[in-house]
C-alpha cells in the first residue's frame, strides 16, 4: 500500500514526503489527465498508450520519437495535443533537400529605419514554437538532423554567431516510417539518445478499426477546447521534479542499465548472448523521470515500481543494439528489456 507522508499545519510534508501544494497539483492533474484523454478520443479512436507516454514525455520535459507505419494518426496525435494544450505548433516535414536554416532560420537583407540603410535581420525559423513535429525525421541528411541537436539538448539556437533562447515549454515529437527505407538516413546514436522515449505505435484492434471506419469517413474534424495552459504545463514539470523516489526504485534503475551492457560484470548471459551495445548513464536519468511522471500522471505522491516497470521499454529500447544473433533468433531490444525486468522480479 502506498503511503504518503503526513503533513502539518504548516503546509509542508517531512523529507520523504510532498508539500500540501504538490498534493493538490498531483490529483488537479490527474482529474485533467482524464479530461484530456476524454476530449483526445474526439479526434483520435484507440491509441491510448502512445497518448499517456507523450504526456509523461512532455511533463518530464523529454522529447519523444514515434515509428509506425503510415496511416496510424501520429501527426493527429501530435497536433491534437497542442491543441488541448493551448501550445504554440509548428510542423516540420523532413526532406532530403531540407538545409539546416530551413529549421532554425536565417538573416535576411531588409530596409533598415533610416532611409538608404540595409541592416540584416534574423528571421525565425519553425523550431521556435513549443510543440515541433518533425515529421518522418530519417528523410533528411544527417547535416539537416543535427540542426536539432542543440535545441533539443540546450533549448537554445546559435546562427550567425548569435544565441537565440526556444519558449518555454518546448518539445521535439519527432515520427518515422519503419517500412520505407528507400532515400532514408538511419539516426545517428548521439541523436537517439537524446530523445527520452521512443514509441512504438501499432495498428489499431478490430474494434478501434472498425470505429475509425464509421466515425471519421462522415462529417469534418472535431474542433478541440483547450485543456490546460503552457504556464500549467510548466508548473506541472516543476512537480514532477520534486516526487520522492525510494532508495530501491534508483537501485532498479541503475541495474537495468548496467544489467544491459554486454561488457558489463552485471550483465546476465543472454545480454552478453544478445546484446552488442547497451544503455548509457542517460538512460538511469530518463528512467528516474519518467518514473515520476507516470507516478503524478496516474495520482500517485510516490514513484512505484509499476511507474518505472511502465517507462522501461520506451526509454531503453532505443538504447539496446542487438547483435546478428539476436536477430537471427528473433530477439529484440524489447525481449531483453522484457528479460532484465523479469529478472528483477525474480530477485524481489
Amino acid at each position: 500500500m502506498l503511503c504518503v507522508a503526513s503533513i502539518g499545519s504548516s503546509g509542508t510534508a517531512d523529507s520523504h514526503g510532498v508539500s500540501e501544494g504538490d498534493l493538490q497539483a498531483i490529483q488537479n492533474l490527474r482529474d485533467l489527465y482524464q479530461e484530456m484523454c476524454g476530449e483526445l478520443s474526439k479526434a483520435i479512436i484507440g491509441q491510448h498508450e502512445v497518448v499517456e507516454r507523450l504526456l509523461i514525455c512532455i511533463l518530464a520535459r523529454g522529447h519523444s520519437l514515434l515509428m509506425g507505419v503510415p496511416g496510424l494518426a501520429k501527426t493527429t496525435i501530435i497536433n491534437s495535443l497542442s491543441q488541448i494544450m493551448s501550445l504554440d505548433f509548428s510542423r516540420i516535414q523532413f526532406t532530403p533537400d531540407l538545409m539546416p536554416s530551413d529549421i532554425t532560420g536565417t538573416d535576411i537583407l531588409q530596409e533598415s529605419d533610416q532611409p538608404g540603410r540595409r541592416e540584416f535581420v534574423f528571421v525565425k525559423g519553425p523550431i521556435f514554437g513549443n510543440i515541433i513535429l518533425a515529421d518522418e525525421i530519417n528523410r533528411t541528411p544527417p547535416k539537416t538532423q543535427s540542426a536539432l541537436l542543440e535545441a533539443m539538448q540546450e533549448h537554445r539556437v546559435t546562427a550567425a554567431g548569435k544565441v537565440f533562447n526556444l519558449p518555454s515549454p518546448f518539445f521535439v515529437l519527432a515520427t518515422q516510417n519503419p517500412i520505407e527505407q528507400e532515400g532514408t538516413y538511419s539516426l545517428p546514436e548521439a541523436q537517439l539518445d537524446r530523445f527520452m522515449f521512443f514509441i512504438h505505435v501499432d495498428y489499431p484492434s478490430a474494434e478501434e478499426e472498425l470505429r475509425i471506419a464509421k466515425e471519421t469517413t462522415g462529417s469534418g474534424l472535431a474542433q478541440l477546447k483547450h485543456i490546460i495552459t503552457g504556464e500549467q504545463v510548466l508548473k506541472f514539470q516543476e512537480v514532477v521534479q520534486r516526487v520522492p523516489v525510494p532508495g530501491h526504485i534508483y537501485e532498479t534503475a541503475v541495474q537495468w542499465v548496467r544489467s544491459s551492457r554486454p561488457k558489463s560484470d552485471d550483465a546476465p548471459d543472454f545480454v552478453k548472448e544478445w546484446v552488442t551495445w547497451g544503455a548509457g548513464p542517460r538512460a538511469v536519468q530518463y528512467l528516474i523521470r519518467g518514473a515520476k511522471a507516470c507516478a503524478v500522471l496516474h495520482g500517485s505522491y510516490l514513484v512505484r515500481l509499476e511507474d518505472i516497470i511502465a517507462v522501461a521499454e520506451p526509454v531503453l529500447s532505443h538504447r539496446i543494439l542487438t547483435n546478428f544473433h539476436a536477430q537471427a533468433e528473433g530477439v529484440t531490444s524489447r525481449t531483453v528489456i522484457e528479460e532484465l525486468i523479469k529478472r528483477t522480479s525474480q530477485q524481489a
